[in-house]
């Protein structure tokens, strides 16, 4: 139950282009396809720059 309300704020925090832990802008870095963001927290992101979106990185995408 609280995954279903968790869920769609964080939804919507990336797809404002913010960290879904602090609230920080993320920086959209120059790059084709993904690109990796890191926020000043420490999470993980991967930017998609044809599509213009975040998402979180999986733990492949991080090591």
């Amino acid at each position: 139950m609280f995954k279903n309300i968790i869920a769609p704020v964080q939804a919507w925090l990336l797809s404002q282009g913010k960290c879904v832990g602090c609230g920080r802008l993320l920086s959209k870095k120059s790059g084709k396809g993904l690109v990796r963001v890191t926020c000043h927290c420490g999470r993980v992101y991967m930017y998609d720059s044809g599509g213009g979106s975040f998402r979180r990185a999986t733990l492949d995408e991080i090591k």
